[in-house]
């Protein structure tokens, strides 16, 4: 029997069994779980068991597909003795070019954020339900907006990045390209999630003094979401920076750019240098973003 067959056959029999046995998983979650199995432990349902039986069989068939193998983690060490030896006695051979590509590296993931910021501002307003509900055209433009971002943003920046180098070409610019396209995506979902949340009552109390749609929202939704939007900003800016990093590997500019061809050579004490400068960096990026986002909020 097909697979399919068996598992249709299977829900409709649980389903026209449900008041003896339960509800099913999919039941449950589309119509709720019923009256008398709800003060019930997950123990004392067949969905309940069901459920475990689900999650232990996806955990065995990834640990499968992912080919995961244990013995070799904890038995090859001496390959990994060399890396952490390297890592520990960082070089100073690197160290200039180093900070120079870091200076770049900052840059890169500010010059991104800051092009995506008013595209993403205008954008938010077009994603945010609460305010696409009111014609056929508002909710069309809402949906291909949130479709699109979604598109957008579910392509990694490196994916961006090697587009972006075919075009323009290997340096820094095909990286502030590729972080700007993923940033306007993920920056007009955090937007347009602030817009939805929201308190109406400003925004009728100007309505009803016949002012127009551009002063509603000037007046009416602005002062309420500039902290969270300067929040968010900032907060972004910080992830362009861990992700400007693994944009060089491709060519996209920045510390990365030299880090890959020295893991790639072995080169573990220089490489050492550059983890440490990367990690210091973010570190001090987490304390300064994280104290003005205290000051905003």
């Amino acid at each position: 029997m097909d697979d399919r067959a068996a598992a249709l056959i299977l829900a409709f029999a649980w389903n026209l069994f449900s008041s003896w046995i339960g509800a099913s998983p999919g039941r449950a979650l589309v119509r709720g779980v019923p009256r008398w199995e709800q003060d019930l432990d997950w123990n004392r349902t067949l969905r309940g068991w069901f459920t475990v039986l689900f999650i232990e069989l996806t955990f065995f068939s990834g640990w499968l597909i992912t080919e995961v193998d244990l013995p070799s983690f904890f038995t090859k060490f001496s390959k990994a003795s060399d890396i952490v030896r390297g890592l520990v006695h960082p070089s100073g051979v690197v160290l200039h070019q180093g900070l120079v590509l870091l200076v770049q590296t900052v840059f890169l993931a500010f010059m991104a954020t800051a092009f995506a910021i008013p595209l993403a501002f205008v954008l938010s307003f077009a994603a945010a339900r609460n305010l696409t509900r009111s014609s056929r055209f508002s909710r069309v433009m809402y949906t291909a907006v949130r479709t699109g971002m979604n598109f957008t943003r579910a392509v990694e920046p490196l994916v961006w990045a090697l587009i972006f180098i075919s075009w323009v070409g290997i340096g820094p610019f095909a990286g502030v390209l590729a972080l700007w396209v993923h940033s306007i995506a993920a920056l007009t979902k955090l937007y347009s999630e602030s817009v939805e949340s929201i308190d109406p009552g400003p925004m009728e109390a100007i309505t009803a003094t016949g002012a127009g749609t551009f002063q509603v929202l000037r007046y009416g939704v602005v002062p309420q979401i500039i902290p969270p939007y300067l929040s968010f900003t900032i907060y972004r800016w910080d992830i362009n920076v861990r992700m400007s990093t693994i944009i060089g590997f491709v060519g996209g500019g920045g510390i990365g750019y030299i880090l890959k061809p020295r893991v790639d050579l072995g080169e573990w004490g220089q490489v050492g240098t550059l983890v440490l400068l990367i990690a210091v960096t973010v570190w001090l990026m987490d304390l300064v973003s994280a104290k003005i986002r205290e000051r905003i909020v």
